[in-house]
């Protein structure tokens, strides 16, 4: 077990050693005088980063004296390489942050992407055997491999009244065809993406939110910032959250508009149009704002909710791996101050 922990360790670092000298800049002056900022994304590009290549397009991030590189996906987790410093700022979520920050990362959230859980739990619509998280009862999850899966999952079969006992396969984003294959029985989709690619190509999924069953809300995407970065430069941080925020309040308010800006920023790479436009109308309606319509803010409620009940449930370790004894000061974890006023 140690010597598979240490490779881990040992290829994570190479990853970041590699995006480090592709990216070379550091923060540092551009051409024109602009300060470059390096970015991390998650995933390819998709409706959960609108607002950057709304504020991309748009010149928001230009206007404010940057020069934005977006960091494409590759096996390193933004959360790594925002806390390493190969990048300023990237996209999280508050369930991996949670565990990456107790774990030792030097990273702040900075907005609040989407105010809620977007995933959910998900089967297939045909499967009239399943009508409650409790009838998961033995059967089969197509996981991800995250430390926070298992243990949410449980948590809501039981609420449901189920034993929360079911088998895990690991298969990343072929659990998806896995379910629709009926490989497995559930799975955790991205409702505003996998949820209406499934309508799309006419295998729609049957879905559970956890919050129908007193599971904590969440963040579900994040905006987060390398932590010594943000206080040696908070002009510059305030500069590039700002302009994001912009970009995702033209997203809320306009989704038709932040879906083209969003292919237009990424030609070819969205196979059906409709699920983009489809996605973003989502997104707008039901997850970009929170209870006062504003685009951004977090509060300390939301994040004791959830990552308050990761700690409660043992399972939060921490730099050395073993389960964390004291509850973590979680306003120390994010901050509203780049945000602009509305």
């Amino acid at each position: 077990m140690i010597d598979v922990r240490r490779t881990r360790i040992v290829m994570a670092l190479l990853a970041v050693v590699a995006v480090l000298l592709a990216g070379c800049s550091s923060g540092g002056a551009a051409e024109g005088g602009r300060q470059t900022i390096r970015i991390a994304l998650d995933w390819t590009p998709n409706t959960n980063h609108t607002g950057l290549y709304v504020a991309q397009q748009e010149g928001y991030f230009r206007d404010a004296g940057l020069d934005v590189q977006f960091l494409p996906y590759n096996n390193t987790s933004p959360d790594t390489l925002v806390s390493s410093g190969a990048a300023e700022f990237g996209i999280s979520f508050q369930d991996s942050f949670t565990f990456s920050k107790a774990a030792g990362a030097d990273i702040t959230s900075v907005m609040a992407i989407l105010q809620h859980w977007a995933t959910e739990i998900a089967v297939r619509a045909d499967r009239d055997d399943i009508t409650s998280p409790a009838d998961l009862d033995g059967m089969t999850y197509g996981g991800f491999g995250s430390a926070y899966e298992v243990p949410k999952m449980r948590a809501v079969i039981q609420a449901a009244g189920g034993t929360g006992e079911f088998e895990t396969v690991v298969l990343g984003t072929a659990a998806y065809e896995a379910l629709y294959a009926g490989e497995v029985d559930f799975t955790e989709p991205f409702v505003a993406w996998e949820g209406i690619e499934a309508q799309l190509r006419g295998q729609p999924l049957k879905t559970f939110a956890y919050s129908d069953y007193g599971f904590p809300d969440a963040y579900n995407v994040l905006l987060i910032g390398n932590t010594p970065w943000l206080e040696a430069n908070p002009e510059a941080a305030a500069a590039f959250v700002q302009a994001a925020q912009r970009g995702y309040q033209l997203a809320a308010d306009d989704p038709a508009r932040g879906a083209e800006l969003l292919m237009a920023a990424n030609p070819g790479a969205f196979a059906e149009p409709e699920l983009v436009r489809r996605s973003q109308e989502m997104l707008s309606a039901e997850f970009l704002r929170d209870e006062s319509g504003a685009v951004g803010p977090q509060t300390l409620e939301k994040w004791a909710g959830y990552s308050g009940w990761v700690f409660d449930s043992g399972v939060l370790t921490g730099p050395d791996g073993a389960p964390l004894a004291q509850r973590p000061d979680f306003s120390t974890w994010f901050t509203n101050e780049y945000l602009g006023t509305p």
